[in-house]
């Protein structure tokens, strides 16, 4: 078998900071935002499980999550604002996303490509799942606000003020009820939390 450079290529999500427009106490890099949203994504899925009737698999939630922005370390880290300006724009950035996905899964033995793909690429079988994930997205982003507010950092505070109201708008009830049990907790301080 030969040499593959996958997993060496994925190792450099580390690298790939998130926030590049914004003034940051603390910087956060695509692997740690990726686990982040990996955790989010599992325990949505068990909330949609349990809560509401749902039969989705948390784990799955959680490894499409742990993959969902792996195409970053070939295309960067591209700001919303800039990645939705419009339609030209974000179907360009589509369209390097795409590319940059089948170069991901080129970087794989043939015998795993089949596996890999489908962490890469939506499927309508899974779009339950992938709703989660980017629900689950969403609440790091606004995770990460609520810390550098926290941390005294006001340029977060539009930002924070956005991602909330993006979150409600998507009526994911799993969401919301993260919103009201657990995000909360990131406004106390280590001993309010203990």
């Amino acid at each position: 078998m030969s040499e593959s450079k996958f997993f060496a290529v994925i190792s450099r999500m580390k690298y790939i900071n998130r926030w590049a427009l914004m003034r940051n106490t603390i910087n956060e890099n695509i692997s740690e935002h990726s686990l982040e949203v990996a955790f989010i994504a599992h325990v949505l899925a068990l909330i949609r499980n349990k809560r509401f009737g749902g039969n989705v698999s948390p784990e799955r939630c959680a490894l499409l999550a742990m993959y969902h922005d792996v195409t970053e370390i070939i295309t960067g880290d591209l700001p919303t604002p800039i990645k939705y300006y419009n339609h030209e724009i974000k179907g360009a950035y589509d369209e390097i996303e795409q590319k940059a996905k089948n170069t991901l899964v080129s970087y794989l033995p043939d015998d795993l490509k089949e596996d890999f793909e489908p962490l890469f690429c939506k499927t309508p079988q899974e779009e339950e799942a992938w709703t989660l994930v980017k629900a689950a997205d969403k609440l790091s982003a606004l995770i990460k606000c609520l810390e550098e507010r926290q941390m005294g950092n006001t340029d977060f505070a539009s930002a924070e003020k956005s991602t909330l109201e993006s979150i409600v708008a998507m009526n994911i009830p799993e969401a919301n009820v993260f919103l009201d049990e657990f995000i909360p907790a990131y406004t106390l301080t280590l001993d309010e939390q203990a």
